[in-house]
């Protein structure tokens, strides 16, 4: 088969244009994704009924949101091999069958055991879901434009998902029972398995010997299982705790053998070359950066809102719906801007937006309100989610070999997670240290604060990397003009698509 000619299921015609059905397949992907991030954060408001009706320890409940978070980061890189191996449609439908069955245990768990060896499956698909979908994006919309104008889509589909398991949690807690916060996947499952075999193309698939280079799957899945679990569990246990620095140390040893597993292994799961593309190292460098400010100020303004605001957990949903909102208007804003002048300077605006919203939040006080406090920060840090988020995706995905996209995209999404997990420790840390004053309320305040101006530092921190990334691309003059074409920065990889 021709390697330019993607999958099994060529645009009706027999044309190599692009494929009509594009769009609906983006919705039934996007939909898909929408469940796997929905189902990463939806459990946080239902734990304390989860927690009296199976029996949990008040520590042991919180194993139902982290073994889903742990199986999920940890496997990201080898479903997404899965997809360059076996093809990334079939893995797709594959972990969707695997999610629906594991989301319907997980509703009718009967002890605490079942719910947390459930969640670690439900993770694993997600694992597999999220890599594989995006490689499935990434073959159905040719670089430029489109692809653009899809990873915007995708993005604030992500970013809303995020903000909608806090929007919807309480109330299907509340008023059906916390079962029906695994029930709600069954629907939307039935509905991608459905439909998947019609809209969706299969992504190429790397010829030659399959290999899943086990040692390497093994080593790097436990390495970012343990560096996860490590940023979790420091803000209980302390940074300079023998348990974290002990993790974070193997973590790290794990890493070094996985590179040396790699440079020696035939059929490798992570070939070392794809990282001698500055682009693409600087735009995962970027997400995780994203990331950690994303997840670590969206932790710090529910606490801020519901500890000293006094906000319900259903209030608070519904008044970050601002932020929510404008993650989605920057993230499709951002591509066809990223197609016209390039992804460098809109990664620049992403982030100058994303550190001048986490100053605006910096400044909230002990007797402070909506309005006065969160409206206009959570205004512009949405903003710069949505833009900073859709052109780190754009980086770190130009110009990828087309049997090496759902690769691609598992080093993504597992940076994002890594970087999430890293974000709340940091910010939840900060918080903690800071926290003092003469009352309760004063005391909270300025932990958060502290915590505030934590986030901006990752913003910053992502500013610098944009700039040198605009840097790289000044210098070399003799590459393609075609901002728009993403990728057109690596002209033989992309030729290699044709």
């Amino acid at each position: 088969m021709d390697r330019g000619q993607v999958g099994n299921s060529p645009p009706p015609g027999g044309g190599a244009g692009p494929d009509p059905r594009r769009w609906k397949a983006l919705a039934l992907l996007c939909a898909a994704y929408f469940m796997v991030i929905v189902d990463s954060q939806i459990v946080i408001l239902a734990l304390p009924e989860i927690e009296s009706d199976l029996g949990f320890s008040a520590g042991g409940v919180q194993w139902v949101l982290s073994a889903y978070l742990l199986s999920f980061g940890g496997l990201l890189l080898f479903g997404g091999r899965t997809a360059d191996l076996l093809g990334g449609r079939r893995m797709f439908m594959v972990g969707t069958v695997l999610f629906l069955v594991s989301s319907v245990v997980c509703g009718l768990a009967w002890t605490s055991e079942v719910l947390v060896v459930t969640r670690v499956i439900q993770g694993i698909a997600a694992a597999i879901m999220a890599p594989t979908a995006m490689a499935v994006l990434m073959t159905t919309f040719g670089e430029g434009s489109e692809r653009n104008r899809a990873l915007g889509i995708w993005t604030g589909i992500g970013a809303f998902g995020a903000t909608a398991a806090l929007l919807i949690g309480g109330p299907i807690t509340e008023g059906l029972g916390w079962e029906w916060i695994f029930f709600i996947n069954i629907p939307i499952a039935l509905v991608v398995l459905v439909l998947g075999p019609r809209l969706l193309r299969e992504t190429p698939i790397s010829e030659g010997k399959r290999s899943f280079d086990p040692a390497g799957a093994i080593t790097i899945t436990a390495a970012i299982a343990l560096l996860i679990y490590a940023v979790v569990e420091a803000p209980e246990v302390g940074w300079g705790d023998g348990q974290t620095i002990g993790l974070i140390v193997a973590a790290a040893v794990l890493v070094v053998v996985f590179a040396l597993i790699e440079k020696r292994a035939a059929s490798p799961l992570v070939p070392l070359r794809i990282f001698r593309s500055p682009t693409m190292v600087g735009g995962n460098l970027m997400m995780l950066l994203v990331a950690m400010a994303t997840y670590g100020g969206a932790l710090i303004t529910s606490l801020y809102a519901q500890q000293v605001l006094a906000y319900t957990a259903v209030f608070f949903g519904l008044s970050t719906a601002i932020y929510s909102a404008m993650s989605i208007v920057g993230s499709n804003i951002s591509g066809p801007v990223a197609t016209r002048f390039g992804f460098k300077p809109v990664a620049v605006v992403g982030t100058v937006l994303l550190g001048i919203g986490t100053l605006l939040l910096a400044q909230v006080s002990a007797d402070g309100d909506y309005f006065g406090d969160l409206f206009w920060g959570l205004l512009v840090f949405g903003s710069g989610i949505g833009t900073t988020v859709v052109a780190s995706s754009i980086a770190a995905l130009s110009g990828v070999r087309a049997n090496e996209s759902g690769l691609a995209s598992g080093i993504n999404n597992s940076v994002f997670q890594i970087g999430a997990a890293l974000g709340i420790a940091v910010c939840s840390s900060v918080a903690m240290a800071y926290t003092s004053g003469p009352t309760e309320r004063v005391a909270l305040t300025e932990g958060f604060q502290a915590a505030f101006f934590a986030t901006a530092a990752m913003a910053g921190i992502g500013l610098v990397v944009a700039l040198v990334l605009l840097l790289i691309r000044q210098s070399k003059p003799g590459q393609s003009t075609e901002t728009g074409q993403v990728g057109a920065e690596q002209p033989t990889a992309v030729a290699s698509r044709d």
